[in-house]
């Protein structure tokens, strides 16, 4: 017995020192390995050409454009007219003879005081831009150039000049002048015209100049004056969330419908024959390998765009999800419930009814709501595709490359509406699986 005992010991003892050893090979292994992997994937994607051509200042804009906006200064170097606009928009231009409260029009020469003690002057025959610590840029475009003249010394990285064009771009805004036009960018936090436009009688009024007018009865006209900005469409806007909504409504709840005969089919307790259940797996296989995107592109070749080709496309892929997690529900059912139910001489559709459903219908449902949320923001990319919906929208204000606030303005709301369903949903699975009790 000693003698076992002693043999086995030096045994266990190379066994653990064997398992030690490779722990700690494989401790040190696995992050080498994983920079090894990290080095190949910035080599194979060339991360450092990458990180070179990149533009930050570009990125830094477009996030500023995400939450201010830029009223433009615009000078038309051949007649010297000058005009004022809220992004550059016709909808949003100063009526004529009214400018903003920085700007100051003396004669012919006007005056735009910019942040940070910056100030460009517009005569007739050129334009001045004083910018502090630097200099003054002078131009006098005409048909031979821009015929700039910089301030003695290098040029700094925030000017791009050339013989046709002159740009700058710095801390107080941007200013460009070409041939034809001199335009300033004066930036401003908000988001400006968002209730009223300028041609509107309540533009510039506050809160409570406006509930008093509103209480006066002035309520229709107010609400008018929002709901159809000019700028904002939020008429526009606000259909098109519903399309959206209703989109992945009708493809979510259609696809349940279909899904739920069906997976009776798939199922292998309810489908002895194993040609037809097979069958009803594949079609699901289907449906759902094939993404609601690819979908999209197909319907709408074949139906054209529209809301209804968004909803197909997201029918069909979430049939075929349904059609599997409703399978495995039902694979999974007590037996003994539906044993009593035949017991009583119920029918088949009786058995299904009052022996099957009730155990997987809160499974069911819960899966149902979930991806009526997901489908909610699917929906916003199918709807570029499909030409219908806020996704719509949200690609034509991307494509514009200036309208970044109006993108914000739509990714707050479709996040809102994710959390309204997201609300909802919970509410509704509460009240349909718990009933009444719930709320107390």
């Amino acid at each position: 017995m000693t003698m076992t005992s002693a043999q086995a010991g030096p045994d266990l003892r190379d066994q653990a020192t064997e398992l030690f050893r490779r722990k700690r090979m494989w401790s040190l292994a696995m992050p080498i390995l994983v920079l090894a992997y990290l080095i190949y994937a910035a080599i194979a994607f060339d991360v450092a050409s990458l990180l070179s051509s990149a533009r930050f200042e570009n990125g830094a804009r477009l996030i500023e454009d995400t939450y201010s906006y830029k009223t433009h200064a615009t000078r038309d170097n051949r007649d010297g007219a000058v005009a004022f606009s809220i992004e550059g928009e016709r909808k949003g231009q100063y009526p004529a003879g009214e400018h903003p409260d920085w700007v100051t029009i003396d004669g012919d020469v006007t005056v735009i005081d910019m942040p940070h003690g910056h100030q460009v002057r517009y005569y007739p025959d050129h334009v001045e831009y004083e910018v502090p610590d630097y200099g003054t840029i002078s131009a006098a475009p005409g048909r031979s150039g821009i015929n700039a003249i910089l301030p003695a010394g290098p040029v700094p990285d925030w000017i791009n000049a050339s013989a046709n064009r002159l740009s700058t771009d710095t801390e107080a805004g941007r200013v460009t002048i070409t041939r034809n036009r001199t335009e300033v960018f004066r930036y401003s936090y908000g988001w400006e015209l968002f209730f009223f436009t300028l041609d509107s009688p309540y533009h510039g009024l506050g809160l409570g100049e406006i509930v008093t007018r509103a209480w006066a009865g002035e309520y229709p006209m107010i609400w008018n004056g929002f709901w159809y900005n000019q700028m904002w469409h939020h008429a526009d806007v606000a259909w098109a969330m519903v399309e959206t909504v209703l989109m992945a409504f009708l493809g979510t709840f259609g696809a349940a419908i279909i899904a739920l005969p069906l997976a009776f089919l798939a199922a292998r307790n309810f489908t002895p024959l194993m040609l037809l259940r097979q069958a009803a797996r594949r079609v699901f296989d289907l449906c759902r390998g094939v993404d609601a995107l690819i979908w999209t592109i197909i319907l709408s070749r074949a139906f054209g765009p529209g809301p209804l080709t968004g909803a197909l496309a997201i029918l069909l892929t979430d049939t075929g999800s349904f059609g599997k997690m409703f399978s495995e529900a039902l694979e999974n059912v007590d037996d003994k419930q539906i044993e009593g139910i035949r017991s009583t001489g119920a029918s088949p559709i009786q058995r299904y009814r009052f022996g099957v459903l009730p155990q997987v219908f809160p499974v069911l449902l819960s899966q149902v709501l979930y991806f009526f949320e997901s489908n909610t923001r699917s929906a916003t990319i199918i709807g570029a595709i499909t030409g219908g919906g806020i996704g719509l929208l949200l690609t034509q204000a991307m494509i514009t490359q200036k309208d970044w606030e109006e993108v914000t303005y739509f990714i707050i709301l479709i996040i809102l509406t994710v959390f309204a369903m997201d609300s909802f949903s919970g509410w509704l699975r509460r009240k349909l699986i718990k009933g009444d009790e719930a709320g107390h």
